[in-house]
């Protein structure tokens, strides 16, 4: 791209004359005040090429299921601030060619603009969005993009003040025309972005990192508990199995019985989940009473798993007074109990790293019984869909605690799951440190964030430095 002033593709109306303030270095029209030495407020459109999205048409399925990821909300709610390998949905060229759609190139920036405002997301390769997003093209000689991607994240209580609608809010195009950023120097740019960046490169190398450890504890519960592998090669005659320590393997059966569910290891039982473990629910204090809210007792509702990108709760949004929590039928429940929302949707699933109350959307399996923690979370991933099949309502789908406490379960022999918790709950003790250190980084990056971006710490080389 030239250093010509790039060509915004939108249409529509012409960009505001007005002026709104943004919180660091992003407005609508340009601020009168002046910008840190070094800074400069400039037209976003001066710097990247301003694009928009498009749905094609769901009357025609030739549109849909091609080769060209299309970013749409949920792709870019469920990856704030990362860059997108791949999206939910894909779309075809012949969908491309017959719609506004547009293919942008690697290093696209994307903001959501309407329905849930302030979602950023980083194209990693040629993509497609919906309408729900504004779209810049950086000219590389004058903006880096990932410079670009961190002041928008910046800015996310701004949003707010950029958009309107009653029904939903929307930055609309006239605001979005207008943006001002405030920025120094290529050279500097690209330092920031580095600092920020090397947070970020960490915490996403945590989250890969925790995907392979719960691919490694799925696959491990598969084996043991649904294939029954290790109890199948003794039988064809072998004297080990690779993830199973030797003892255990020692005392395995080498027949089958029949049950309930299907031929299972002899002297296995099948048993209802109820009768294995012990299952509680919760409930919700009277929120227009003061006295039971904002004290020292975690309270989660399924909302504070529906952010959650591992299977572990470290913490919660609300907490309860003691006065809150003796309203609350959970009462405390304590570390390794394992969550399963019942309801609004049914499915999160997390393991509790902290003692907390539970609201009535839970279904919670308390540690202690004839099922150890890592079993009992892969047991409810593996089968969830049998699990959905009991819910229940019209208004909208739940599993009663009554419906769930029936639903059989195998549980092996003590010596078997007591090996795969060993086995299995170290890996989830390392998903949850891992979690731990990426909260320690966003939190250094989000504070680091707006001082950078401001100028009150400049990038010199590789160093920083207060000015």
């Amino acid at each position: 791209m030239s250093r010509a002033h790039p060509v915004t593709k939108t249409g529509g109306r012409l960009a505001t004359t007005g002026h709104i303030a943004g919180d660091c270095v992003l407005a609508v029209g340009k601020p009168p005040n002046e910008p840190s030495p070094g800074w400069e407020w400039h037209r976003l459109t001066d710097l990247a090429r301003l694009e928009t999205g498009h749905t094609p048409s769901r009357k025609h399925p030739e549109y849909w299921d091609g080769g060209i990821p299309w970013i749409g909300i949920r792709d870019a709610t469920g990856n704030h601030g990362c860059v997108l390998d791949d999206t939910i949905q894909h779309v075809s060229q012949e969908g491309i060619d017959n719609s506004s759609a547009r293919v942008l190139p690697a290093n696209s920036v994307c903001l959501s603009r309407t329905a849930s405002v302030g979602y950023v997301v980083v194209m990693g390769k040629p993509m497609s969005t919906s309408q729900d997003f504004v779209n810049w093209v950086c000219n590389p000689e004058r903006l880096d993009y990932r410079y670009l991607k961190y002041a928008l994240l910046a800015e996310q209580t701004s949003y707010a003040r950029f958009s309107h609608g009653t029904t939903h809010q929307t930055i609309y195009f006239p605001e979005v025309k207008a943006f001002h950023l405030c920025a120094p120097k290529l050279d500097e740019q690209k330092a920031i972005a580095d600092i920020l960046s090397d947070l970020d490169d960490k915490i996403e190398l945590n989250r890969r990192m925790n995907r392979t450890l719960e691919q490694m504890a799925a696959a491990i519960f598969k084996a043991w508990f649904v294939d029954f592998e290790p109890v199948r090669a003794k039988a064809s005659g072998a004297t080990s199995f690779p993830s199973m320590p030797q003892p255990t393997f020692d005392a395995l059966p080498t027949t089958f019985a029949d049950s309930e569910l299907g031929p299972i290891p002899d002297g296995w039982e099948v048993m209802p989940i109820g009768d294995a473990v012990q299952i509680k629910g919760g409930g919700t204090p009277s929120t227009k009473t003061p006295d039971f809210w904002d004290g020292p007792h975690h309270w989660v509702t399924p909302k504070d798993l529906s952010g959650l990108s591992d299977p572990i709760l470290l913490d919660t949004s609300r907490c309860l007074t003691d006065a809150g929590l003796a309203k609350v039928s959970s009462g405390l429940l304590p570390r390794g109990t394992v969550l399963l929302s019942s309801r609004a949707p049914i499915g999160y699933l997390a393991i509790t790293a902290i003692e907390t109350a539970i609201n009535q959307g839970f279904i919670a399996m308390l540690p202690g019984g004839s099922l150890p923690p890592s079993y009992l979370l892969n047991w409810a991933s593996y089968y969830l869909d049998d699990i959905k099949g009991n819910a229940n309502g019209t208004t909208f789908q739940e599993i009663s605690k009554k419906n769930f406490r029936p639903l059989r379960a195998i549980v092996p022999s003590p010596e078997v799951t007591d090996d795969f918790q060993s086995i299995v709950g170290p890996l989830y003790d390392q998903v949850r440190l891992n979690m731990q250190e990426s909260t320690t980084l966003a939190e250094a990056r989000d504070a680091l964030l707006p001082k950078l971006l401001s100028g009150e710490v400049r990038v010199l080389s590789d160093k920083a430095v207060m000015v």
